[in-house]
């Protein structure tokens, strides 16, 4: 019998599933993907196929087995990170959903979180134990509007019929045919349910948003056993040894495991996390605070801004524009002209994101002249993900007293060179592209292998990294100061109530 020395990491993320086969040397020693649907059915919903999800997750697995002649006696243990926030809740006796999945895009309850804004005693107590703001990315206000419109589903959660969980609590409970109901302090951090102080589901969050208690999953570290696979899904049990969300699952995979360690991850959106350690910083600047990981029953925290729109940019300049044949394609089309010739992008197709906070905003292409060409609105577009992350990078320096100097990048978006050197040249911080940029389901290997004693530590796991490529700003403070002040101008065009 051949001995365990892979580990699978299971990726699902919000257009493509993923599965990922690691050694010990954390070597990505093969891929699959399958592409994964979104609906929109009205403005601003997003909706994708829980059971698509599922099939997706197993057929990719199979996959990369095969492509890789790896028998699954072979695979140690499996880690599974997800796309976050995204919420489905199904029935406890079939695994049939009561609905679609509602993504973490999806802007429908904006006009219920307005409401409850508007009472700052609420706000800020959903700030203070939670350390988010309530907005509809979040799931709780997901979870309200399902049990409040699909009939019966109210019923069914009081009786303890239906059961809650973000993408990573259905696949794993799906894994196990229905033998584990749980998630990670991460996944759970993300909710609007979870007290981060106490690591607890919180009563008073439940009751504010109507929500049952026991529809929600058992929280555990993010290196845990989780359970293990049934035997009829791969023809064996295989343990299930770490869950953590993508972007923290990036943080690890990046190694960022000290304060003051910043990682951005530009995949579908952008996600920018900094390691503020034990210590949970409320933010002042429109930053949210989170759960970063959990070993041992003790908490690493950080900060966290997000927005809505990196990879789905040059996906609507491709599809809907049609200035793109391929997203590739984007890098050598932004190198053709100098400049963009003052016209901007302002990508809030879902509104914007932090330090915005402002789901009604709509997307908008300012500057526009005659001269136009579809050169300067792509280059535009792929300007407009550098000037959101100076966004947040200004937002996180308010709020953390240490200077930050660097910034480690992960995603597909960061195969593009003209961007990585467009983000230094905007942030003018040092940026780190490494040997694998797939690091999100690097960090789901890394924690399970931790598990597993593979590894002995996070010092150990570390020395594992590798560079590929730095770039460091080679534009005047002048020119920099003048490109972000023009975008910081556009977007307060937007603001502005019509």
């Amino acid at each position: 019998m051949q001995l365990p020395q892979y580990l699978l990491a299971i990726d699902q993320g919000t257009t493509n599933s993923r599965a990922h086969l690691f050694n010990r040397h954390a070597h990505n020693i093969g891929s699959y993907q399958l592409p994964l649907k979104q609906f929109y059915p009205q403005e601003q919903w997003v909706e994708q196929s829980p059971l698509e999800m599922w099939e997706n997750t197993i057929n990719c697995c199979k996959a990369v087995l095969a492509q890789q002649q790896i028998t699954v006696n072979q695979i140690a243990a499996i880690g599974i990170t997800n796309q976050r926030e995204t919420t489905i809740l199904w029935h406890k006796k079939t695994g049939e959903p009561l609905y679609p999945a509602i993504s973490w895009q999806d802007r429908r309850t904006a006009d219920y979180c307005e409401q409850k804004n508007k009472n700052q005693q609420i706000a800020s107590e959903i700030q203070e134990k939670t350390g988010l703001l309530l907005d509809p990315y979040f799931s709780a206000t997901k979870i309200s509007w399902i049990l409040d419109h699909v009939p019966y589903a109210r019923e069914q959660a009081e009786k303890g019929e239906i059961l809650f969980g973000t993408v990573d609590t259905y696949l794993l409970w799906q894994l196990t045919k229905g033998q584990v109901h749980a998630t990670d302090a991460t996944n759970a951090s993300r909710t609007l349910l979870f007290n981060i102080h106490t690591q607890k589901w919180d009563e008073t969050l439940l009751n504010l948003f109507n929500i049952p208690q026991k529809i929600l999953p058992v929280v555990h570290d993010s290196s845990s056993f989780f359970g293990k696979t049934h035997a009829d899904i791969f023809g064996r049990e295989i343990p299930i040894t770490s869950v953590i969300g993508d972007q923290q699952a990036a943080v690890v995979g990046q190694v960022c495991f000290k304060p003051g360690m910043l990682k951005a991850t530009y995949g579908t959106g952008g996600f920018i996390v900094l390691n503020t350690g034990k210590e949970c910083i409320r933010s002042n600047h429109h930053l949210i605070s989170t759960i970063v990981y959990r070993l041992n029953g003790e908490s690493t925290y950080g900060l966290e801004g997000g927005f809505f729109s990196a990879g789905t940019i040059v996906k609507w300049l491709r599809d809907q524009l049609g200035l793109l044949h391929t997203a590739s394609e984007s890098e050598a089309i932004a190198r053709s002209v100098t400049s963009t010739e003052n016209v901007y992008l302002i990508p809030a197709f879902n509104g914007l994101g932090a330090p915005y906070w402002r789901p009604d905003v709509k997307a908008a292409l300012v500057g526009l002249l005659q001269s136009t060409t579809k050169a300067h609105i792509v280059r535009a577009g792929l300007e407009a993900i550098a000037y959101q992350s100076r966004d947040l990078i200004e937002a996180f320096q308010r709020d953390f007293a240490a200077p930050i100097t660097d910034l480690q990048v992960d995603g597909g978006m960061v195969a593009n060179t003209w961007l990585l050197q467009f983000l230094a040249d905007i942030l003018n911080l040092k940026i780190c592209r490494p040997r694998c940029i797939e690091t999100t389901a690097m960090g789901a290997a890394f924690f399970a292998g931790l598990q597993l004693g593979w590894y002995q530590s996070l010092d150990e796991i570390a020395t594992l990294w590798q560079a590929d490529a730095t770039f460091i700003s080679q534009m005047t403070e002048e020119a920099r100061t003048h490109l972000y002040a023009n975008w910081q101008k556009a977007i307060k065009q937007l603001l502005q109530p019509s």
